[in-house]
Parts: structure tokens; C-alpha cells; sequence
């Protein structure tokens, strides 16, 4: 897959892939950007279900600029119509490393999802990042960091896919509360989409685990944010699989710089305010089926420890 860095490289990029005519998939706050190249249309409504209706525009290819769900719908369309997809990341999600994707609905419900989006291209652009809002930075950069602590355990795991794990761990955990601290510091911001990439590197090269899976089964059923539910569900699940596998939570841990990643993933959660599932309105008398909902996924089936629908709700309670 071609990767570059700066908005200048992408039509260089696309002029690579043969890809002359693309369909934009950007929401309204990105479809302006000057991309440098023509489009042969434009899709700006993110998140969508609406996927055959984009299929119909998609041209010689699809370029994705946003975050977890333009880049997903990219994806989709990219699958749907067998056409290459570029994605240009807004946020740390790190999407654009996995030919699977997610299809939620204008209310950010999920409708849907699948493979075999025809992943052809990443172009990083760190100026894109400086405008991201505190909740939505935090959020996307734990999205990220749970995908470098996955890849360390998951079924499946293997050396190199450890290397950008750790090496997004460290870079995430440095440089994540220097960009709180000041947002529009460009080398800051450039760090941390650093540490996301090889994060996304990860998790491309080995898959996700509980965590995620948590996280997928809260998002889809209420419409909440990925990378929050993320942050809250990491700490759980490090600790839940801590006992199975200690070395490579010790090596997640060691990236950050910590004995206890979990504390730490706590610390750095609540940067972006992320603290209970109570504070997202989840109604408590509807976690066992959020847990039944989570070992049914793929990412459950993958952790190291398996998990059962008792213990999945004992770890939500955990964090409720």
C-alpha cells in the first residue's frame, strides 16, 4: 500500500494507482478541502448507510478524507464497486489500515458491515489533525492505542505486527497529553499521527481482541463514539487479560512508560473526559446484553482468554 506524507503527495499518489477521477468521500467539513486533483463527485453525507447509492458514483476509485466513518463508508464503496480506495485521515482511528469496515446510519446506529475494501493508499496530512477538537483527539488517539495493546495478545499476533504496536504505544503515550496541552502544536500533532499509523500498522497485521469488541457492541447499539468507548473498555480488558499473558501487558506497559498501563490508559482517557459508561447515558439494566452482544464478535472470539457473557457484564459493571 502507498503511504505519504503532505497533501501535496496525494495526486502524485492517485497518478500512481492510474486513478484520474474519483469519487470524494468527505463530510461537509472536508469536502471543500483542495485536494489538488478533479473529482467525478462527492459524497458528504457521514456517516451513511446509503452505500449502493455511492457505488453508482464511484468512478475509478474512492478517496476517503475524515475520520473512522468517512473512511469506513470509503471502504465500503471501494468493496461494493471493486475499486481501490485512499484514505486521508482527519483522526488518529487508524481505519484506513483494515479492509473491514462498519456502515452506521446518519445517527451513527449500526446497519451493517463487512471486507474487501481494496485498501490502495494513505495519505497523511498532520495540518488536518490541528483543528480536532479535544474529545475527538483523545478518543480517536485511544482508539489507537487499544489497537497497539490488542496486537500484543490477540490470536494471531505475531513480531512484526508487535513492532508498530510498540512503537505506536510509546509514541501515542508521549506525545497524546503534550497535544492536549497545545493543541495547535504542529510537531505535536505530528507525533501523535505517527504513533496512530504504526498503531493502525498493528492492528492491519494482527487483528483485535475484548476490547474492541466492548467497544463495537456500545457503539453500534446506542450511537456512541468509537474512540470514547474505546477508552473506557481498554483498562477492563488489560486487565482482564493480564492474567492469561502478563508479558505482553508488561510490554505494553513498558511502552508507556508504566507498570500499570491500565491506571494509565485511565489517566489518559480522562484527558478527554472519559471516565463511566454512565456518563453516556447506557442503561445499566441493559448490560447483559451489551455482554451478549460482545462475545458474539469477532474480537471476543480472538481474545487470549475467552470470555463469557457473565464475566463480559462483570467487566462493564467495572466500568459503569
Amino acid at each position: 500500500m502507498i503511504v505519504r506524507w503532505g497533501l501535496a503527495e496525494l495526486p502524485g499518489a492517485l497518478g500512481e494507482l492510474g486513478i484520474t477521477q474519483p469519487l470524494l468521500v468527505a463530510s461537509e467539513r472536508w469536502a471543500g478541502t483542495d485536494l489538488g486533483l478533479p473529482v467525478v463527485a462527492r459524497w458528504t453525507e457521514v456517516p451513511s448507510d446509503r452505500v449502493a447509492a455511492a457505488v453508482e458514483q464511484a468512478g475509478e476509485g474512492v478517496i476517503a478524507v475524515g475520520g473512522g466513518s468517512a473512511i469506513d463508508f470509503g471502504k465500503a464503496v471501494s468493496a461494493e464497486a471493486g475499486v481501490p480506495v485512499v484514505s486521508v485521515p482527519t483522526t488518529y482511528a487508524g481505519a484506513e489500515w483494515t479492509s473491514f469496515y462498519g456502515i452506521r446510519d446518519p445517527e451513527r446506529k449500526m446497519r451493517g458491515g463487512g471486507t474487501g475494501a481494496r485498501l490502495a493508499g494513505v495519505v497523511y496530512e498532520p495540518k488536518l489533525t490541528l483543528s480536532l477538537p479535544r474529545a475527538e483527539t483523545v478518543g480517536t488517539a485511544l482508539n489507537a492505542l487499544a489497537h497497539s495493546a490488542e496486537a500484543l495478545y490477540v490470536q494471531g499476533h505475531n513480531p512484526e505486527a508487535d513492532v508498530h504496536a510498540l512503537a505506536g504505544a510509546r509514541l501515542i503515550g508521549e506525545w497524546l497529553p503534550r497535544v492536549v496541552d497545545a493543541p495547535q502544536d504542529l510537531e505535536a500533532r505530528t507525533k501523535l499521527l505517527e504513533g496512530a499509523m504504526h498503531s493502525g500498522m498493528a492492528l492491519g497485521g494482527s487483528m483485535l481482541a475484548l476490547g474492541h469488541a466492548l467497544a463495537q457492541a456500545l457503539g453500534g447499539r446506542y450511537g456512541l463514539r468509537h474512540g470514547a468507548m474505546n477508552a473506557l473498555a481498554l483498562p477492563a480488558a488489560l486487565r482482564f487479560n493480564a492474567q492469561v499473558d502478563p508479558e505482553a501487558v508488561r510490554r505494553f506497559g513498558e511502552a508507556l512508560g508504566t507498570a500499570d498501563p491500565a491506571t494509565r490508559v485511565e489517566e489518559l482517557a480522562r484527558l478527554g473526559g472519559f471516565e463511566r459508561l454512565r456518563d453516556f447515558g447506557v442503561p445499566e439494566q441493559e448490560l447483559e446484553e451489551i455482554a451478549a452482544a460482545t462475545v458474539e464478535r469477532a474480537g471476543a472470539k480472538a481474545n487470549p482468554r475467552p470470555a463469557s457473557v457473565a464475566e463480559v457484564e462483570e467487566l462493564l459493571r467495572s466500568i459503569y
